[in-house]
């Protein structure tokens, strides 16, 4: 190792220059590798051979000494790096479109990286992809470099960096899906089917993406039936929207213990509906990062409503989108928001419509309205 560091601190080395990015390819090499096969022997190892390369690849400390003004000093570390990138995105209008004209909050770069990265989970997934790879031009300018290690775990039923994070010049922690995570919990453990599993990684995931998120709401009408509700502003909906969440959860694995698939049915929709009312406002696209997270859900509940309709019932479901008028007459108790989105469209379908033996069950959305 001592001969990597002194030759990676040789200066106008090319040779240097060469070790250097082969280290960074390297490293992302293995963090792909990570990913790929997240049950393989040598993962821990892994990471432990990413965390030295990280180690080798940051830069040496600085060890002259110079006669400085304090005050100066102290105003340039305090000085923002990605203040050009903080003033571009809050006065990009597409994005505004999406998430609402209010100003990025952060105090500083960390900080800022996150709440970014964050917002850019609720657009178009295109638009998103634009934006990183902007967001990451515009840290490399001013001396920060992608970090794929230091990064915070998501449990879920899958590994997935969502977004990187930061060294250099910039520290920043990035985020990403783990399914070690997901494994070594209580919860995990308790539930055999993948579907269950799938349940109770969005039970874990949602939990942990609370305390992080201060832009999180629910919709939940069983939990609270008139507004959404924030659950930064409001700390105790938080508790009471996982804790129906949970109850959720394990009523569906009751029902699934239960041959009647229409009883399991009604508990997938209950469930459904309770995954899909933890929301943003504006609401995120449909077609999003968390908007095709939020579709893992319905998806199995079509396939469960599939096996309704081979065993003979009579069952029809249905998402409810486009124009408010087309689809009211679907719905019940829906909430209305006077911004995001086009006037007079559905925003986010919190529960399906479904009829289920001549018998209709009312869907539920978020809509914009007309003013």
């Amino acid at each position: 190792m001592q001969h990597f560091q002194k030759l990676l601190a040789t200066e106008n080395s090319r040779i240097a220059q060469v070790l250097k990015f082969s280290l960074y390819g390297l490293e992302a090499t293995l963090n792909q590798a990570r990913i790929e096969y997240p049950e393989d022997p040598g993962n821990e190892l892994c990471e432990q051979v990413i965390v030295e390369i990280h180690t080798l690849l940051k830069p040496a400390p600085v060890t002259e000494i110079a006669v400085v003004d304090e005050s100066k000093s102290s105003e340039s570390s305090n000085e923002s790096k990605l203040s050009e990138l903080r003033n571009v995105f809050d006065s990009d209008l597409e994005l505004n479109f999406y998430l609402g004209d209010t100003p990025l909050q952060s105090q500083n770069d960390a900080d800022l990286w996150n709440e970014i990265h964050r917002k850019l989970l609720r657009v178009p997934e295109d638009l998103a992809t634009s934006w990183r790879k902007l967001a990451l031009e515009m840290a490399q300018k001013v001396g920060a470099t992608e970090d794929y290690v230091n990064l915070y775990h998501l449990p879920f039923v899958r590994d997935e960096i969502i977004y990187t994070g930061l060294n250099g010049t910039v520290q920043a922690r990035g985020l990403c899906l783990s399914k070690k995570a997901f494994l070594k919990s209580d919860i995990g453990k308790l539930y055999n089917s993948e579907d269950l599993h799938l349940l109770a990684g969005f039970l874990l995931l949602y939990t942990k993406f609370i305390e992080i998120e201060p832009d999180l709401h629910h919709a939940l009408k069983s939990v609270f039936s008139f507004d959404v509700v924030s659950l930064h502003s409001q700390p105790e909906q938080s508790h009471l929207y996982i804790e129906t969440l949970s109850d959720r959860l394990q009523r569906t694995q009751k029902t699934e213990e239960n041959t009647d698939p229409i009883l399991n049915l009604r508990a997938w929709l209950d469930i459904d509906e309770a995954i899909h009312s933890l929301v943003f406002v504006p609401p995120a696209e449909r077609y999003s990062w968390w908007g095709k997270l939020q579709q893992e859900s319905r998806r199995i509940l079509k396939k469960v409503a599939n096996k309704a309709i081979e065993a003979g019932y009579d069952v029809r479901i249905r998402q409810l989108s486009g124009l408010y008028a087309d689809i009211c007459a679907f719905s019940k108790d829906d909430l209305q928001l006077d911004y995001g989105g086009t006037p007079g469209e559905v925003l986010s379908c919190l529960r399906l419509y479904a009829r289920i033996n001549q018998e209709e069950n009312p869907g539920r959305v978020l809509f914009r309205s007309l003013r």
